[in-house]
């Protein structure tokens, strides 16, 4: 059965789409940490108009980041084992089709890691935005802030950095630097959260395409290659 009347080639593109944005993923993950683990972790200066001058620990008490560990999971299992192992997986079904008309394991074993990159994505996407909406909606209480100041970190509610830092801007921060900085990487952690909304659609796309292809290959009586004849090659 020859490869070019198969969907190779949508497969591979959308291969290839969802490794570009697993990487985008992962870069705006990264920075979203380098940022916690430096200008983020502050003290910031907070300037009330009616009051003293105080400083403001960088992190709350009850900072969440596992919904950003589950979307760092999800964009690597993308990029790697999709995507990287798709394109062993992909070439490898290629030349087996080429050459003896038969589909390789190794298609069958890149289509099951299709499917749990797709459910990872999946609940990566669903813990990330039930997380952010649980603990969205949250002021700092200046009398609070003030009364901790920056000997240890606001004790109060439970916060996502995206909400924390939201937060942090609505407080009459002393300098515009910070303020600058802070809309900045807020814009950035937010890029993340949505960018779980193509990441999944794009596994789901592929999933189907893939699907669709082992569906083809069924109807059309296409034989699957025996794991010895995969690496021992054809009997004679």
């Amino acid at each position: 059965m020859a490869p070019t009347r198969s969907l190779f080639f949508p497969i591979v593109l959308t291969t290839f789409l969802l490794s570009v944005d697993a990487v985008i993923s992962l870069a705006l993950v990264s920075s979203m940490v380098y940022f916690l683990q430096h200008y983020g972790g502050g003290p910031f200066i907070i300037a009330p108009p009616d009051g003293p001058r105080f400083l403001l620990a960088g992190e709350p008490a009850n900072l969440v980041v596992n919904q950003g560990h589950t979307a760092n999971a999800a964009g690597g299992t993308a990029l790697i084992l999709v995507g990287f192992g798709g394109i062993l997986a992909l070439s490898v079904e290629w030349h087996s089709r080429e050459k003896r008309g038969k589909s390789s394991p190794a298609f069958y074993i890149w289509a099951v890691i299709v499917l749990l990159s797709f459910l990872l994505t999946m609940a990566a996407l669903i813990y990330t935005f039930v997380e952010t909406s649980n603990t969205s909606g949250q002021v700092i209480h200046l009398a609070v802030a003030e009364a901790n100041s920056a000997r240890r970190p606001y004790p109060d509610g439970r916060w996502t950095p995206e909400n924390w830092y939201a937060a942090v801007l609505d407080l009459p921060l002393l300098r515009d630097e910070d303020r600058d900085k802070i809309g900045h990487n807020l814009n950035l952690m937010r890029g993340w959260r949505w960018n779980l909304v193509p990441l999944f659609i794009l596994g789901f796309v592929l999933l189907a395409l893939v699907a669709l292809e082992l569906w083809r290959q069924r109807r059309t009586g296409l034989q699957r290659v025996s794991t010895d004849e995969a690496f021992h090659g054809p009997s004679k």
